[in-house]
């Protein structure tokens, strides 16, 4: 990778969780920095709809509490933060995060697991991003799960093909749950990363909103109009994230 070191951001919490204040270029530096330290870290991509989760689920609240790395994955918590007077200073989504760094990796001592998503797509995603990046080191893939009667399967998988990065697109927050339990039995991941649907983007199965509807924040509503079943989840981002968010700054939290 050529992205250079940078120091360690400043965080901002939001409904209990703390966001990294950083952008895409320290973001990866961040990654880059991970990958060549034999500890093991746990990167999360936190937006709307997962703050409002972690507000009423503790179990992911406190998950998201102590990872390593929590980046700010929609343009809500860069508006919320400036309410509370605080500064994001870029949205660092989740999939362009995974599309830069696995492109731009070009250390072979660093190879990569694709782990979730539906039978086919973690490869085929695996597959797209080879492109883009020849020297890119696939440890393997697996769709996988995170039911607990699947983890076994899995944790061996990933024991045998050694990866230095483990990619999970399970969703939220299953994903990070999954991570925060079981990263302690792979023995050669250094980083592990939730990367929701990310998989499906790369490998086409799903549209991403153009790049100037993404860049308008407005990547919800696009998702909305292709996949009116979200509406649910659409309501927690939109309507719920701000309502809770506001009701924290007047009990002064």
């Amino acid at each position: 990778m050529y992205y250079t070191g940078v120091q360690q951001p400043a965080r901002v919490t939001l409904l209990g969780v703390p966001i990294d204040a950083l952008t895409q270029a320290e973001a990866l530096a961040r990654l880059e920095n991970f990958l060549k330290d034999s500890g093991q870290k746990h990167v999360a991509t936190p937006n709307n709809e997962m703050l409002v989760e972690a507000h009423r689920n503790a179990r992911f609240r406190d998950v998201l509490q102590h990872t390593a790395l929590n980046l700010p994955d929609s343009t809500g918590l860069l508006l919320m933060a400036r309410l509370r007077g605080h500064r994001l200073p870029a949205r660092v989504t989740g999939t362009d995060t995974m599309q830069k760094m696995l492109c731009a990796l070009l250390d072979e001592r660093h190879p990569v697991f694709f782990l979730g998503a539906a039978a086919g797509v973690a490869q085929r995603a695996a597959e797209e991003l080879k492109k883009c990046n020849p020297r890119l080191t696939i440890a393997g893939t697996f769709s996988g799960s995170p039911r607990s009667e699947d983890a076994q399967e899995i944790i061996q998988k990933i024991n045998d093909a050694q990866p230095h990065l483990l990619l999970v697109a399970f969703g939220a927050p299953a994903q990070d749950l999954w991570i925060a339990e079981h990263l302690h039995k792979l023995q050669s991941v250094r980083v592990a990363m939730g990367v929701g649907g990310a998989f499906d983007f790369v490998a086409g199965v799903q549209k991403r909103a153009p790049r100037f509807i993404r860049t308008l924040g407005l990547e919800w509503a696009w998702r909305f109009a292709h996949e009116p079943k979200r509406w649910r989840r659409m309501w927690k981002a939109v309507v719920v994230f701000p309502i809770l968010c506001l009701g924290e700054m007047v009990r002064g939290g």
